[in-house]
């Protein structure tokens, strides 16, 4: 059984209002796990880029991006919390100054595996703690938490951090992602609770709150 946060000492107030923490790392996805295929599988950034160009890394090729490391809790809308995660792999800051978004762009698109999106402001994707995550806890990521890469975004909620990450996409609009169209909140701020789509004010959905 997990502890409730109240009985956890010096957890407590890292767990946001409404969680529980649990221990391990449960395991949560919609559909299959995909296979990887290395001669298939490339990471790409386009959309509202300055040059107009799209960017593309194959999986040998991230081997060149900067590596950062960050401990950090992960909160599920449904209402777990586990603690002191260490990731492992690239700032999602460094995608900018590879490849610089126009300058109109305010939101990013994360792409996964069979057409997975979660959207998000700009000022989430890049972070001090956002990083495009190839280990976890000294390990490379296992397939099911998202083996080869996995968005890592710990201050929102986890279907904010889509595993099998393929692509990035530069937004000049924003655009709901695929939990956000199916009733979500659009940024997902576990402190305040942001939950559902409901909940939100008008500012904070592309064209005010989703039905």
């Amino acid at each position: 059984m997990a502890e409730s946060p109240s009985s956890t000492a010096g957890v407590s107030g890292r767990i946001p209002p409404g969680q529980r923490q649990v221990h391990g790392w449960p395991v949560s996805h919609y559909g299959p796990v995909p296979r990887f295929r290395p001669e298939r599988w490339n990471l790409r950034v386009f959309g509202a880029t300055a040059s107009g160009e799209t960017r593309e890394w194959t999986f040998d090729g991230l081997a060149d991006l900067p590596r950062i490391t960050v401990v950090a809790d992960l909160h599920c809308a449904s209402g777990p919390t586990s603690t002191d995660h260490e990731w492992y792999g690239i700032p999602a800051a460094a995608v900018l100054d590879l490849i610089p978004p126009a300058p109109g762009v305010r939101h990013i698109m994360a792409w996964a595996e069979y057409g997975y999106s979660a959207n998000m402001r700009l000022s989430d994707f890049t972070s001090p703690e956002t990083l495009m995550a190839t280990h976890h806890n000294g390990e490379p990521l296992t397939a099911e938490h998202g083996f080869p890469l996995r968005l890592v975004v710990p201050h929102l909620y986890g279907y904010k951090s889509p595993k099998w990450l393929r692509g990035i996409e530069y937004l000049t609009a924003d655009r709901r992602g695929f939990w956000e169209e199916r009733g979500y909140h659009n940024i997902a701020d576990p402190w305040k609770q942001q939950r559902y789509s409901y909940l939100e004010e008008d500012i904070e959905g592309p064209h005010g709150p989703a039905s």
